[in-house]
This record gives C-alpha cells, structure tokens and sequence, in this order.
C-alpha cells in the first residue's frame, strides 16, 4: 500500500499523472541549461569593454563556457537515449 492516498481526494497536483520519469528528467536538465546559461550571460555582460576582459579572467570565462557546453551536449544527449528507448519499446 502507498503512503500517499491520492485518490482520496481533490488534493493530488494535475502533473502528477501526466509528467513520467522520462519528462521530468527533461524538464530538470532544461533548467539547469537555463540557469547555466543565464550565468554565462550575466559574466558576460558584467565585462565593460575590450581592454578588462583580459583582466576579467579568460580562464573563468572559458570554463564557464565549457561547462555550459557539457549542460547542453549531456541534455541533447539524454533526449536522444530517450528517444531511442522510446522507438525501441513501440517496435
């Protein structure tokens, strides 16, 4: 027996029977390529000009870089499992 009991009432979230492991995998790493890329652009926009980007940090700036590259590939990568996985069940 489960320890929720959601058909007892009105109380169980309407995603709750339509987002399966598989979407909500998605939906995570979606978000972590967002909150990625949304400190990449907030370090790029903090350099003023031309001279203090060498100042700034190239290493900083070329890990961040890469390390939202790999948020990316990893993402792509899991949806293509996904999809692979999903083809192979409706066969």
């Amino acid at each position: 027996m489960s320890k929720f009991d959601f058909d007892a009432g009105t109380d169980r979230p309407d995603w709750m029977g339509k987002v399966d492991f598989s979407g909500l995998k998605m939906k995570l790493i979606a978000s972590i390529v967002a909150i990625s890329g949304i400190h990449l652009l907030k370090k790029f926009m903090e350099i003023r000009d031309i001279d203090t980007a060498v100042n700034f940090g190239e290493s900083e700036m070329y890990w961040l870089v890469v390390i939202h590259l790999t948020f990316v590939v990893s993402g792509v990568l899991m949806a293509l499992m996904d999809y692979l996985q999903a083809k192979a069940y409706k066969t």
